[in-house]
C-alpha cells in the first residue's frame, strides 16, 4: 500500500511538474516582454496560431527543445520553445504545418535548434501534404551562435525550394525580418506584411553610411517599400489579425499540394447572361476603363482575392471561382498605363501563371493589351528578358487556359497574353475586339504614308484608311477565320461562356517532352 501511494504521488508531481513547463513555455519571454508585444501593435506568436487555427485543433511539436550554444553567457540560458512555436493545426478543416517566431524569447532570433525546428514542420508538410504557414517576427540570426545559425538558415532555404511546387507556402511579415532571414519569405508562394513589420537586408544605418541619406526603417522596409515598388510583398496588412486573415482566405483557394485539385464549394449551376458587362468597357481603343469591373462581373458573387495589388497595377492577378471552381485571372488593366506590358507586369504575371500551374488551378486570361512598353530605360533593364518569361510560363503551362480577348490585343503581347498559338485551350473576342500587328492609327501611317500625303483632308484620309484597315486586318471575324480565336461572343455571354470552357476541359491532359526542367529567361 505505501508503495502504491509513493507511487501515485511521484506521478502527481510528476504531473504538475509537466503542467508548470507548459506554462512557463506558454508565457514566452515573459509578462513584461509579452506586454510591450502588446504595446508595439503586435500579438505574440502563440495568440497568431490561435488566430490561424480552427478551435482547439493545434497541436504543438519539439516543445521543450534547447539551444546548446555554451558561448557569450547562453550557458544554460533558458530560451521557452527557442524562440518558435511550431506545429500543426487545422484551418477550415483541413491540415496545415505551421512555425510562429516568438519575438518575446530574445527577439525571435533564429539560432540552429530554432532553425531545425521550422526545417522540422517543413518535412512534415510534405510527407503529409499540406500548406506550410511560416509567420515571422525575428531580429535575425542569433549572433552568439556564429556560423551554427547560418548553417541552419541554409537548411531552411534548402527546404522552401524543395516545397516549392508540392505544397504551398504563405510567409507572414508580423515583425521584423532582416538580413538573410528575408530570403526564406523571399522562397515562399505569398507573403502577407503588416505595416508595423519591416523587411530588409541590411539596415538603414548602412544605406545611409553608402548614400549620405536620411534613409527611415519605414522607408527602407516597409510595405510600401515591398508593395508599391520592389515587389517582393502580396498582400498588405492593417495588423496581425488581418494578416492571419488574409492567409486563411487565400488558403481556400489553394488545394493542399501538387496532387489535388483546390477546393469546390456549391453554387447554383445556373448562368444567365449580363446585359450590364455590354457596357463595361469603352468601344474607343484608347479610353480607359477599370479591368475589376469585368473581373469582379465573372467570378462568383465578385469575391476576387487581388494579389499585388499596387505592384505594377497596369496588369491585374488574383484568385476567384467561376461555378464554385477556383481559378486564377490574369488581366490587363487599360486604367493603368494602358495595360502595357513592362518589365514588372511581366515578371508578376508570369511568377502567377507558374503557381497556378503548379497547383492544378485554371487561367482565365482578360485581354486588351496596346503592346510592350518602349523606351531606353525598359531596354537597359531587359524587357526582352522579362517579356520573355511571360511567353514561356503561358507556353510550359498545361492547366486549362480559357482566353477573352475584351478589346485590343496588338503585337508581341497579343501573342504573349496566352494566345491559341502559345497552348490556350479555349480563345474568345469580344464583337469589337481588334487583333493586329499593331494599333490601326500607327498602322497606316506606315502602309497608307503616300496616300495620305497626296490626300487634301488628311484627317478625313486616315479616318478613312483607319477604318479599312481595322476591317480588313484587325477585326475579330479575321482572327476567326483563321482559327486564331476560336469564337466571337457577346459580352453579355463571357462568364457563361468561360463557365462551359472549364467544364469541357475538367479532365484535360496534356503530355510534354521529358526533361528535367525548362530554362525560363530569369
Amino acid at each position: 500500500m505505501m508503495a502504491t501511494a509513493a507511487a501515485c504521488h511521484s506521478m502527481e508531481s510528476r504531473v504538475q511538474d509537466l503542467r508548470e513547463r507548459l506554462q512557463a513555455l506558454e508565457s514566452g519571454g515573459g509578462e513584461k516582454r509579452i506586454e510591450k508585444q502588446h504595446a508595439s501593435g503586435k500579438l505574440t506568436a502563440r495568440e497568431r496560431i490561435a488566430l490561424l487555427a480552427d478551435p482547439d485543433s493545434f497541436i504543438e511539436r519539439n516543445a521543450f527543445a534547447r539551444h546548446r550554444c555554451t558561448d557569450f553567457g547562453m550557458d544554460g540560458k533558458d530560451l521557452p520553445a527557442d524562440g518558435v512555436v511550431t506545429g500543426s493545426a487545422v484551418v477550415d478543416g483541413r491540415l496545415v504545418h505551421v512555425a510562429s517566431q516568438d519575438f518575446t524569447v530574445a527577439g525571435g532570433a533564429a539560432g540552429e535548434v530554432h532553425s531545425d525546428k521550422i526545417v522540422e514542420m517543413m518535412k512534415a508538410s510534405l510527407k503529409t501534404g499540406s500548406p506550410f504557414v511560416f509567420i515571422n517576427d525575428s531580429g535575425g540570426a542569433r549572433i552568439q551562435e556564429g556560423i551554427d545559425s547560418l548553417a541552419a538558415y541554409g537548411r531552411v532555404f534548402f527546404h522552401n525550394t524543395l516545397l516549392s511546387g508540392v505544397v504551398p507556402q504563405v510567409s507572414l511579415i508580423c515583425g521584423p525580418c532582416a538580413g538573410g532571414a528575408a530570403y526564406s519569405p523571399a522562397l515562399t508562394d505569398f507573403i502577407i506584411q503588416t505595416k508595423k513589420a519591416r523587411m530588409f537586408i541590411t539596415g538603414p544605418q548602412v544605406i545611409r553610411s553608402v548614400t549620405g541619406e536620411e534613409i527611415s526603417a519605414e522607408q527602407l522596409g516597409g510595405t510600401l517599400t515591398h508593395t508599391h515598388y520592389s515587389g517582393v510583398v502580396h498582400f498588405e496588412a492593417d495588423d496581425d489579425e488581418h494578416a492571419v486573415m488574409i492567409c486563411r482566405k487565400l488558403l481556400t483557394f489553394l488545394p493542399s499540394n501538387n496532387m489535388e485539385d483546390p477546393p469546390e464549394t456549391e453554387v447554383d449551376p445556373l448562368v444567365v447572361d449580363d446585359p450590364e458587362m455590354d457596357g463595361i468597357v469603352p468601344v474607343n481603343p484608347r479610353e480607359p476603363y477599370d479591368v475589376h469591373a469585368v473581373i469582379e462581373r465573372i467570378v462568383d458573387a465578385g469575391d476576387f482575392l487581388e494579389i499585388q495589388a499596387h505592384f505594377a497595377p497596369n496588369i491585374v492577378i488574383g484568385f476567384g471561382r467561376v461555378l464554385g471552381r477556383t481559378v486564377g485571372i490574369v488581366a490587363n488593366n487599360a486604367g493603368q498605363r494602358a495595360g502595357v506590358l513592362d518589365i514588372d507586369s511581366s515578371d508578376k504575371g508570369s511568377r502567377f501563371v507558374r503557381f497556378c500551374n503548379a497547383f492544378n488551378i485554371p487561367i482565365v486570361t482578360l485581354v486588351d493589351v496596346p503592346g510592350f512598353l518602349p523606351g531606353v530605360e525598359q531596354e537597359y533593364h531587359g524587357i526582352i528578358r522579362h517579356g520573355a518569361k511571360l511567353l514561356f510560363a503561358y507556353s510550359a503551362c498545361t492547366v486549362p487556359k480559357v482566353t477573352i480577348i475584351l478589346r485590343k490585343a496588338y503585337g508581341g503581347a497579343y501573342v504573349a497574353m496566352s494566345s491559341k498559338d502559345l497552348g490556350a485551350d479555349a480563345v474568345a473576342a469580344w464583337p469589337g475586339a481588334e487583333i493586329a500587328v499593331m494599333g490601326a492609327e500607327g498602322a497606316i501611317e506606315v502602309i497608307f504614308r503616300k496616300e495620305i500625303e497626296e490626300a487634301e483632308d488628311k484627317a478625313a484620309a486616315r479616318a478613312e484608311f483607319a477604318a479599312l484597315y481595322r476591317e480588313k486586318f484587325a477585326s475579330p471575324y479575321v482572327a476567326a477565320g483563321r482559327r486564331m480565336i476560336d469564337s466571337v461572343i457577346e459580352p453579355a455571354a463571357t462568364r457563361g461562356y468561360i463557365a462551359k470552357a472549364l467544364e469541357t476541359m475538367r479532365t484535360k491532359r496534356e503530355l510534354r517532352p521529358e526533361k528535367k526542367h525548362g530554362l525560363i529567361p530569369l
